[in-house]
């Protein structure tokens, strides 16, 4: 059997989770890795079959998309010559995490194709999610289109929908307290947080940036580049994380017991939702309208979390279902 696994570069859920889905489905056959996009941080260790440009969205330094480099990125002509490069005919399973090119290319070839992706939880009108005209609702709709769904989510909202796939390397940690904060909020720049977070001078905190390629101090707070396993290293020991919205680093914080707090990318429709789901669990959440961060940020700093999560090593049976029930 041959199996094509497409998958989004943006960002770096995606990547995190197929590192515990490649290894499983090279367990079903010959399987063929294909990424597209420009902006995640952490790699897979085996071979990449297609890499392409796709459509990445270039994250800013404000607490949102940077809209200019975005546009400035993308390439209408060069996504549509890599829609015909993939001999998508040759699998016997086409399976898709949030990844355009291919999921447009089977599209237009009238293609089946399955979405196994946080993103395909967002199919069921049962995920909780914010009641506001966004026009990223269109882009979740329709960025990336395939025929069948299998969905991740923070609870189990409809029958097609799993909790997070956690890395097995986080699964392994031994989570410990040495009291300090961990802080991954891509989409804001160091300075900014480095800013906020002295209001706070009595707490150590642990930021990883991807705006910037040196590691530094300023009192209370280490700022370093976006490492994996350093990055797992500080959130296994840490009191709580301070991140953005998505699905991935928030799923993972949970599952350790670390309190969390989550500020949501403006303007990005499923971070949003992300974030709405979680305050229905009872996680604090900053949101764009919140003009002063700082009472919300001290009031998870002196609040105690006592949450619990169970999300259970389903990884195998998932993927062995998909495999079972859409391949050819």
């Amino acid at each position: 059997m041959k199996i094509l696994y497409a998958i989004q570069g943006t960002g770096n859920g995606h990547i995190s989770r197929a590192r515990e889905i490649v290894p499983l489905l090279q367990t079903h056959g010959d399987l063929d890795i294909l990424i597209s996009g420009t902006q995640a941080d952490v790699k897979l260790a085996q071979e990449i079959k297609y890499q392409l440009h796709g459509f990445s969205f270039v994250f800013g330094k404000r607490g949102g998309v940077d809209h200019f480099k975005t546009w400035q990125n993308m390439n209408l002509l060069r996504f549509k010559n890599d829609m015909g490069k993939i001999p998508l005919n040759e699998y016997n399973l086409i399976i898709n995490d949030f990844e355009p090119v291919t999921a447009w290319a089977c599209k237009t070839q009238k293609l089946a194709s399955v979405s196994l992706s946080h993103q395909a939880a967002f199919k069921s009108k049962k995920v909780p999610r914010p009641k506001t005209i966004d026009w990223g609702k269109l882009i979740l709709s329709h960025y990336a289109p395939t025929t069948h769904h299998v969905g991740f989510h923070f609870e189990r909202y409809d029958d097609y929908i799993y909790t997070p796939v956690i890395r097995g390397e986080i699964r392994a940690l031994t989570p410990t307290n040495l009291g300090h904060y961990t802080v991954y909020l891509p989409a804001l720049s160091d300075l900014y947080l480095v800013k906020l977070l002295q209001k706070l001078p009595a707490v150590k905190w642990e930021i990883f940036s991807k705006h910037t390629q040196q590691g530094y101090q300023v009192g209370n707070i280490v700022v370093q580049p976006v490492h994996n396993e350093n990055f797992n290293k500080s959130l296994a020991s840490c009191e709580g994380l301070f991140t953005g919205g998505g699905f991935e680093g928030p799923a993972e914080a949970l599952f350790l017991g670390k309190k969390l707090l989550v500020a949501p990318m403006k303007f990005q429709y499923e971070q949003q939702c992300n974030a709405y789901a979680l305050k229905q669990l009872g996680i604090p959440v900053i949101w764009a309208s919140n003009k002063d961060w700082f009472p919300i940020l001290k009031q998870f700093v002196d609040t105690p979390q006592s949450f619990k999560f169970d999300f259970p090593d389903e990884t195998a049976n998932i993927v062995a279902k998909v495999v079972r029930d859409f391949a050819k």
